[in-house]
């Protein structure tokens, strides 16, 4: 389905700006203008790992199975449910979304891990490659991972970056670059509505932060992060 009006109605977004509009304004745009097929995937973008779909899931034998043979948090392991959801995607655009941002926070984490001494298993989630060769062989010295990773140096660079907001702020700026790549080539498409869903997403989370609160709560995030993680 051709969006084609849609997107020329669209305000052009441009990462550091402010929001131009109300985030449930676009929502109920997208949901009165796209098809229910196509809003579907916007809902698959909204998902969390916390959402009652996720929650649902773990509820099931088969997934608590799964869940008491692995070494991960029960949060970490609703994390990697809510990718494999995002993986099996009908919507390609969809699936390397969630596949991106999977292979995303598994470098980061393993970085992180890596620099302090921590158990990389206790972190990685999901089964694809690079979850495997991440926990095989880490980070710096995989030849395999970057064959697979083509990010992987910009990745590595950010754990670099000493200010935790504005790290965050570059990994946004990754992932938004990663959006403009996707849908580079691409006019009117469903791919193209996601990818503006998911800038606006980018830029309606950091409108109202200021740098004392993100660095309370990137803070916040590396202490559960040493709570949790066991030696």
């Amino acid at each position: 389905m051709s969006y084609e009006y849609l997107i020329a109605g669209f305000d052009e977004l441009s990462l550091g700006q402010k929001s131009k509009q109300p985030f449930d304004r676009l929502l109920e745009l997208l949901r009165e203008q796209m098809s229910p097929a196509d809003f579907a995937y916007v809902e698959q973008l909204r998902r969390r790992n916390d959402d009652a779909a996720i929650l649902a899931l773990m509820e099931e034998d088969s997934v608590l199975d799964r869940f008491h043979e692995t070494t991960l948090s029960e949060e970490d392991f609703r994390t990697q449910m809510l990718y494999e959801q995002g993986m099996r995607s009908r919507n390609r655009f969809v699936r390397s979304w969630f596949e991106f941002n999977l292979n995303l926070n598994n470098v980061l984490a393993a970085a992180v891990c890596m620099r302090h001494g921590y158990d990389t298993q206790m972190v990685i989630v999901g089964e694809n490659e690079v979850a495997q060769l991440l926990r095989r062989g880490g980070v710096t010295k995989n030849a395999n991972l970057a064959a697979v990773l083509p990010e992987l140096k910009e990745i590595i660079a950010l754990t670099e970056i000493t200010d935790l907001l504005e790290r965050e702020r570059c990994i946004d700026a990754l992932r938004w670059q990663w959006l403009e790549d996707k849908t580079r080539f691409k006019y009117f498409t469903v791919d193209n509505v996601l990818a503006y869903y998911l800038q606006a997403e980018i830029l309606h989370r950091w409108d109202d932060l200021t740098k004392e609160q993100g660095e309370q709560i990137f803070r916040s995030v590396l202490a559960d992060m040493k709570r949790d993680i066991k030696f």
